[in-house]
């Protein structure tokens, strides 16, 4: 095991000679760095189609952070980086409640790339065994499934040989993109996940394993026009991905212009699929209209960013999403309308929230025990207008979803625009959200945070002498 070691460039290079026989690191840092990444830059003051501090990116991987009552900590994962953000490092850590403490995080592996669709995503077992999975964007790059030595530890993994069923056969799985993995006690592993080129530019699959190594042959959600974005989540006894598409008109084609809201579930980890009204899906949906249509907005002609999914106490869905006029950065495609689209048991019940400044402002969907929904968002401007992200705020609604007031603002007067707030799995209340924040115009260092229920704020430790050290709260 190599020994702790501070972020630096040259450290990292004297690394990957060390290692470069092996992928994983299992290494201490000496504290919690986020990337800061951007894409397609723009010939604005924007500058950029959407950038900042991404560690906890993007709304298409879940979860980040897993909540344990059994050693009272709360796991996660996030995309770091080194002194110059010059690569994407896998970051695993842990928040001990009982102290209010986190450890050195844990470099698993350097990804070889800057593109925050690399950052990982996390899964922990009935046993307690962490399981991270590497993801990559696109084919270009391989993706790596992981598991602690140990359950409840993150000081060392290994790597699993994966493997899927093809045609019968088991093969090598070693690419997959866009994962959200759940962990379902007695049944195993259910994720959701993207292929490219499957045949659809973005396919959206479904795959399940009782193990984490062996997994099941690859089934396809939809391939409609240019593919899609999904979002997923369990229930108590179901399993649902809710999607937009990517049309292939001449006058809007592909990823910039998506569009629609789609949902399908299953009760029987994938042996059969239907909508939200329990009418059978044959999949994969190829068809632009189809049954497990939520809302058309094709014609509408507003775009549609998937943002959150849950499920309400009767196991009913509940998607979060915003809509906007255009991909473009800034005020010309305003509004940005936060909105919840609910099945009610009879019909899909859609409501706004409220408006943000940017298509990819990110936020998590709460339903508590008492029936109140709580929206954790940068809803609220930032220092860097119209970039992603601003400032945080909570939202509720005791009427599921008809109406909103706002809480809280949780973070003000910031530096950089604070964005990504994530649900962790069975979330504690002291480890409510977790986010990042970085400067949406140029490139910047990026600090991570949590938030408690109520509204406290902590900023993870940039830099740690000791092994242990509390959170900074802020003001």
């Amino acid at each position: 095991m190599i020994s702790t070691f501070s972020f630096s460039l040259l450290t990292i290079i004297t690394l990957l000679l060390q290692c470069k026989e092996r992928i994983l690191y299992n290494a201490k840092t000496d504290g919690y760095r986020g990337i800061w990444y951007m894409n397609q830059p723009l010939d604005n003051e924007y500058k950029f189609k959407y950038s900042g501090g991404l560690a906890t990116y993007c709304a298409k991987h879940n979860p980040h952070a897993v909540y344990r009552p059994e050693v009272n900590k709360t796991f996660f994962c996030y995309g770091g980086t080194d002194e110059e953000n010059s690569t994407l490092l896998h970051m695993v850590s842990y928040y001990d409640h009982a102290t209010g403490e986190v450890p050195k995080p844990t470099l698993l592996l350097d990804k070889q790339t800057t593109d925050a669709h690399d950052n990982p995503v996390m899964s922990i077992d009935e046993q307690g065994y962490i399981y991270i999975f590497s993801t990559s964007h696109g084919t270009s790059r391989p993706s790596y499934i992981s598991k602690s030595k140990m359950p409840y530890d993150i000081d060392e993994f290994d790597m699993i040989s994966a493997t899927k069923l093809e045609n019968g056969q088991l093969v090598p799985m070693t690419n997959f993109s866009y994962m959200q993995s759940w962990y379902v006690p007695d049944n195993g592993f259910v994720n959701f996940f993207t292929r490219y080129n499957y045949p659809a530019n973005r396919t959206i699959c479904f795959m399940t394993s009782p193990d984490g190594e062996k997994w099941s042959e690859w089934q396809r959600i939809a391939a409609i026009r240019k593919g899609h974005y999904q979002i997923s989540a369990v229930g108590k006894d179901v399993a649902g991905s809710a999607f937009n598409f990517h049309p292939d008109i001449e006058s809007k084609p592909g990823l910039n212009w998506r569009t629609n809201l789609y949902y399908v579930e299953t009760h029987d980890s994938g042996k059969t699929w239907q909508a939200a009204d329990g009418t059978p899906l044959e999949l994969p949906l190829t068809e632009v209209e189809n049954p497990a249509l939520v809302y058309d907005y094709y014609h509408k002609d507003l775009n549609v960013y998937m943002k959150d999914i849950t499920y309400d106490h009767e196991d009913r869905p509940v998607i979060l999403y915003l809509t906007s006029k255009g991909y473009e950065t800034g005020p010309k495609n305003d509004p940005r309308t936060w909105k919840t689209a609910h099945w009610n048991g009879k019909q899909w019940s859609i409501r706004d929230i409220t408006t943000s400044d940017n298509n990819y402002d990110m936020g998590s969907l709460y339903i508590e025990k008492d029936g109140i929904w709580r929206l954790i968002a940068p809803t609220e401007t930032g220092p860097q207008p119209y970039n992603p992200g601003g400032e945080i705020a909570i939202w509720e609604s005791k009427d599921q979803g008809q109406s909103w007031s706002k809480l809280k603002q949780l973070t003000q007067n910031s530096e950089f625009n604070h964005t990504y707030a994530r649900r962790p799995v069975n979330a504690h209340p002291d480890f409510y959200a977790f986010w990042a924040d970085g400067h949406g115009r140029k490139t910047s260092e990026s600090r991570l945070y949590i938030s408690s229920r109520e509204g406290s704020v902590f900023r993870f430790p940039q830099q740690m002498s000791k092994e242990m050290q509390k959170l900074d709260k802020l003001p």
